[in-house]
């Protein structure tokens, strides 16, 4: 839906209602739903201000183009705003991440990066070469991780993969 509206300003009902072509009526049932809040003045006339016309804009598209009844518009304008305060909460919080390694990486230049061990492979021949891999003080069998013991894993995983071997199942 285009923009029918000036920069700046308050608008009385009359005037919304003209501009986007409905009835007062209209405006105060959104009202009275909870979908639109316009300020008021001292004589308690309605003012609408640009962002409840742009608010206003989003609940004629959901109701003329997309078929939203009143239930069904006030969900998603709920949905909206939590989605705007979630990403407000998560932009304050990339922010406070960003802020907190700039000011580690001041004071330690070399603290942004965390060593890690590297991982070791060794590559075993027959069934156990496709049962075990090794890294450090852990042994990965067909996704499960499990402590070494010096050779004894390397020494089960083989024969667990002849026996899979021989009988025809996998364990």
């Amino acid at each position: 839906m285009a923009t029918k509206r000036k920069k700046q300003g308050a608008y009385m009902i009359s005037a919304v209602a003209e501009m986007y072509e409905i009835h007062p009526q209209t405006l105060r049932l959104y009202e009275r739903e909870g979908l639109l809040l316009p300020s008021r003045s001292e004589g308690n006339t309605r003012l609408y201000t640009d962002e409840d016309l742009e608010r206003l804009e989003f609940i004629l598209n959901l109701a003329r183009d997309l078929g939203v009844n009143i239930a069904g518009i006030a969900i998603i304008l709920q949905m909206r705003e939590r989605m705007e305060e979630m990403n407000r909460q998560m932009q304050g919080f990339v922010d406070y991440v960003r802020t907190e390694m700039l000011a580690r990486m001041q004071q330690q230049p070399s603290a942004g990066l965390v060593p890690m061990p590297r991982s070791v492979i060794v590559p075993l021949k027959g069934a156990a070469g496709r049962a075990a891999a090794f890294n450090g003080k852990v042994a990965v069998l067909a996704g499960k991780a499990l402590p070494v013991k010096g050779a004894t894993v390397a020494a089960k995983s083989a024969a667990v993969g002849k026996k899979a071997a021989k009988t025809g199942k996998a364990k």
